[in-house]
């Protein structure tokens, strides 16, 4: 796009080359002044007087006399030193407390180095300490100065393509997303959540069912003993005992996959007031919240991995991880502070 109204002009100049300090002494030695100079060289008369002071400097004579003449030689050097100063300095040493802080961060509590920068942004005690922005934190994990590795960043690892496959078209067991109200896709308005299940190995274990609030990104994690109907529709009955007689303000729309566990859902939420829309067959990517908050909880649960012989309080620690990180798109809120807001103006 061509900015018209563009506020930063074009740099008018250049710097004095090496060889143009070589004719600027050759000229003063023949008696030319310095706007001579300067028109000879198509430059500022200002331009080469601040040159001339810049290389002008006292030299003693065989007989130990002195005197004082400009030297290109000595200009260049001036200049290039003044040069090495210019950019950005190097806050690593004076960010030491924050750079040891984004280390526990991301090492231990799997913050992305963006989630650390904008967190400490907002938190009043880092009002006064240095702190560096999130793509020079980047860049300090790359040049090494960090414990942490790409490797511990798993975003940023680079995954092999998946081929294309052609398959043949499920059916959809309820009402389509092309229905599901235009307020969800605009995440203004609280309420609207997206389902799905997290296996861990592929036969005999149990399963994750996952929930996450759009708007807020909030999320809900339940232990199913199978991947079936019923202990889908067991779970998601035990949202009446949490969210009481709100469960309908909290859970306006919930949005699934045409998976068979989730093949009695518009059934079993119809006598909560929930309306349930599904995706079209293959498409992830219209439940992309929930689908992003499942690679989270990968970080942990890797694909193989045995859920069953996972804990409750292990799942609640992911499922508080979860809630308790910083998002850029919240303002570096938390998921938990913006659900509960939300809660507030409900109950």
């Amino acid at each position: 796009m061509v900015h018209n109204n563009c506020t930063t002009k074009k740099r008018s100049f250049k710097h004095l080359s090496s060889y143009e300090r070589g004719e600027i002494y050759a000229l003063l030695k023949e008696g030319r002044s310095i706007r001579y100079i300067a028109k000879k060289l198509n430059r500022s008369p200002s331009t080469i007087s601040r040159e001339i002071k810049r290389g002008t400097t006292t030299q003693l004579r065989s007989d130990l006399s002195s005197y004082t003449s400009y030297f290109p030689e000595t200009g260049q050097a001036v200049y290039e030193k003044n040069r090495s100063n210019c950019g950005a300095k190097f806050k690593a040493a004076k960010a030491e407390d924050f750079l040891k802080y984004a280390e526990n961060k991301i090492l231990h509590e799997k913050w992305s180095p963006d989630a650390v920068v904008g967190y400490c942004k907002k938190d009043p005690s880092w009002n006064n300490k240095t702190i560096v922005c999130t793509k020079t934190l980047y860049n300090y994990i790359d040049r090494g100065l960090l414990k942490v590795k790409n490797i511990d960043l798993p975003l940023k690892l680079r995954l092999k393509p998946r081929k294309k496959q052609n398959r043949k078209n499920k059916r959809i067991m309820g009402k389509s997303i092309d229905f599901r109200p235009k307020e969800v896709e605009s995440r203004e308005v609280f309420g609207h959540w997206e389902i799905d299940t997290l296996i861990g190995k592929k036969s005999n274990d149990k399963v994750l069912l996952t929930l996450t609030e759009r708007k807020t990104r909030h999320e809900i994690i339940f232990l199913l003993d199978a991947k079936d109907s019923k202990s889908v529709k067991d779970a998601l009955s035990k949202l009446k005992d949490i969210f009481g007689d709100n469960l309908n303000k909290v859970f306006k729309t919930i949005t699934s996959d045409n998976g068979t566990e989730f093949s009695d859902l518009e059934s079993t939420l119809l006598e909560y007031g929930v309306e349930v829309y599904y995706t079209h067959p293959y498409s992830s990517w219209e439940r992309a919240t929930n689908e992003r908050h499942n690679g989270l909880i990968r970080r942990f649960i890797p694909k193989g991995k045995s859920i069953k012989d996972l804990s409750i309080d292990t799942i609640k620690r992911v499922e508080n991880w979860l809630n308790n990180l910083p998002r850029k798109l919240l303002n570096y809120k938390t998921p938990k502070e913006c659900f509960y807001e939300e809660l507030a103006k409900i109950c």
